[in-house]
């Protein structure tokens, strides 16, 4: 005889409401257990690696003794991984890059250890360890976003805009700008060399908008290529059209083949006018331009900058011929982008 499905009354008010909000306290308190977990791991090969560090230096112990360390830690511990010799002794480079236990406690402790050994191989000094670890705790960033971002050298890019934010936006939005966009873009995903034109450009970053919204950075959402503005009767086209999530305002990006020129600013100062009138609504902040061009004088783009009253920014942007060959070398090609995006491809 099967079994009758159950079969209940109708729910009473506010069940609905209060069923969602213990659905979602129960999945933060599952992601508090995890993190807390996590935390409490990293703290532990901390403190391992530090005992390591104070009994090598104190009684002179050879890395001999991590081996024996490593085994008998294994037999006490069969069903637990990470003591072989090899993070043993990442544990003491852990420990040695932050000797302050209350850094490890405030950040690197929210990073599992994955990401905690990526700092550790590729970065050198404790300030850059830090920078990187904070925005890939903001962004929540994977291990291998983590090392495209390191290895694309993000932090030497970010806040390096020429813009005249400082003089048209209010501070707060103004700073988050300037950390928001940088200077110079890779592009080298698409596989392209410095000799391709604008529109070849334009192109190749539609078929690979998931690579271009990470090289843009967090916060940007995809609005449109080539979107229409229709001004006194006469068609125009924004090349790209972008709306920023934390600054809340609409970015209208311009591609330009070649070297800036000051009056590439006026259509890029058109087209936000365009935006701000037809498409931006009440609550959005005042739109922001970017433009991206092959290459730029500096000094040039501080003076067209000078007299411009809409917020605007300009910044390289680099191809694969102009990336240097040891970076060319650790990227992905492009057919590995293809058939990466293939594969999570619903």
């Amino acid at each position: 005889m099967s079994e009758q499905p159950l079969r209940f009354t109708e729910p009473p008010a506010g069940y609905t409401d209060w069923l969602a909000d213990l659905k979602t306290r129960i999945h933060t308190a599952q992601q508090r257990a995890t993190l807390a977990v996590n935390r409490e791991l990293v703290l532990l090969y901390w403190q391992i690696g530090r005992d390591i560090l104070a009994r090598q230096g104190e009684q002179g112990w050879g890395t001999k003794v991590i081996d024996r360390l490593a085994e008998d830690l294994r037999q006490a511990f069969p069903a637990m991984k990470g003591f072989s010799p090899r993070n043993l002794k990442y544990m003491r480079a852990f420990a040695e890059a932050w000797p302050d236990e209350a850094i490890v406690q405030q950040a690197v402790a929210q990073l599992p250890w994955g990401h905690n050994l990526v700092l550790l191989d590729k970065l050198p000094g404790p300030e850059t360890r830090h920078w990187y670890a904070a925005k890939a705790i903001e962004h929540n960033w994977s291990r291998n976003v983590l090392v495209m971002q390191i290895e694309a050298r993000l932090l030497e890019r970010s806040g390096n805009l020429v813009s005249n934010f400082p003089d048209t936006l209010p501070a707060a939005q103004s700073d988050l700008a300037r950390e928001a966009l940088k200077d110079p873009y890779r592009f080298d995903f698409l596989g392209l060399t410095e000799a391709a034109h604008e529109r070849d450009i334009e192109n190749a970053l539609m078929q690979h908008v998931t690579d271009f919204l990470l090289e843009l950075g967090a916060g940007f959402a995809f609005v449109g290529r080539q979107v229409l503005l229709n001004v006194g009767g006469e068609e125009f086209f924004i090349d790209l059209l972008f709306y920023h999530l934390k600054l809340r305002c609409y970015v209208v990006i311009e591609l330009k083949g070649g070297k800036f020129k000051p009056e590439h600013l006026g259509q890029l100062g058109f087209y936000m006018t365009a935006v701000d009138r037809q498409i931006r609504h009440a609550q959005d902040n005042p739109t922001i331009g970017l433009l991206l061009c092959k290459s730029k004088n500096k000094v040039v783009a501080e003076y067209a900058l000078g007299d411009k009253g809409q917020p605007m920014g300009i910044a390289e942007y680099k191809l694969l011929g102009s990336l240097p060959e040891e970076l060319q070398s650790s990227l992905p090609s492009i057919e590995q982008i293809e058939a990466e995006l293939a594969r999570l491809a619903p």
